[in-house]
C-alpha cells in the first residue's frame, strides 16, 4: 500500500467524462454549469466547510473552488472538476473524501451535475471511473456514500449502484436553510465490486 497514492488525485478519462483536479481556472465553467441545475441540489449539499449556496456570480464560483482547495490542503476531501470529454465544458463536480489508507476505505460525494448533462450517462461513467480507480488502483476494500435522508432520488441512485445501506447518522450536516440533516450511509465492498462494475458497464453501454 502506498498512502501518498491515495491523495494523488489523477486525471480519470472516459468516453463521456474527464475528471481532473478542481482548480480556480474551472470557476467560470463551474458557475455556468451550476446555473443550469436545480436549487435543490445545493440545498442538500454540505461540504466540510459548511453548506453551499448556488454560485450566481464569478466571485461566488471562485469562493466555492477556493473552499474546496482549502479542504484538499487539509486532507478533508479531494475535489474533481467533471468535464464533458468531447467539449471540455465543466458539467459539475465530485470528490473523494474521508480518505483512510490504513483502513483501505474512501468516500465518494459532494457531487452535483448541471441539468444539461443529466440522462446523458455522465454520472454513470464518472462513478464507474472513480470506483475503478478506488478498487483496482488503490486496492480499497470499502467505498461509501453519504446521502441526505430527504433526497429520495439520490437514495435510488446509490442503491442502483449495488451499495448497501448501513444506517443513519442523525443531525449529521447543517443544511443551507439552517436546519439539521440526517444522513443515510451506504457502502460497497471489494466483494460487491465485480457485480457492480458489470452492472455499471452494461448501463453505460445503453446510455
Amino acid at each position: 500500500m502506498q498512502p501518498d497514492l491515495w491523495y494523488s488525485l489523477p486525471v480519470l478519462t472516459g468516453n463521456k467524462v474527464r475528471l481532473e483536479p478542481l482548480a480556480l481556472e474551472h470557476a467560470a465553467g463551474y458557475r455556468a454549469a451550476a446555473a443550469t441545475g436545480s436549487p435543490d441540489v445545493f440545498s442538500r449539499l454540505s461540504t466540510p466547510s459548511g453548506p453551499l449556496a448556488p454560485p450566481t456570480t464569478p466571485a461566488e464560483g471562485i469562493r466555492h473552488i477556493a473552499a474546496a482547495l482549502a479542504e484538499r490542503a487539509r486532507g478533508q476531501r479531494l475535489p474533481y472538476a467533471q468535464l464533458d470529454a468531447r467539449t471540455s465544458e465543466v458539467t459539475g463536480t465530485t470528490s473523494f473524501f474521508e480518505v483512510n489508507p490504513a483502513a483501505r476505505s474512501i468516500g465518494i460525494g459532494y457531487s452535483w451535475l448541471g441539468e444539461r448533462w443529466r440522462s446523458t450517462g455522465q454520472r454513470t461513467e464518472a462513478t464507474l471511473l472513480m470506483l475503478t480507480y478506488a478498487f483496482d488502483a488503490l486496492g480499497t476494500v470499502r467505498v461509501f456514500w453519504q446521502v441526505d435522508s430527504t433526497d429520495a432520488p439520490a437514495h435510488r441512485s446509490v442503491e442502483g449502484l449495488g451499495a448497501t445501506r448501513e444506517g443513519v447518522l442523525r443531525k449529521h450536516r447543517l443544511r443551507l436553510d439552517g436546519g439539521w440533516a440526517d444522513t443515510a450511509q451506504y457502502a460497497m465492498t471489494d466483494e460487491d465490486w465485480p457485480r457492480a462494475r458489470a452492472g455499471l458497464t452494461q448501463r453505460l453501454a445503453g446510455s
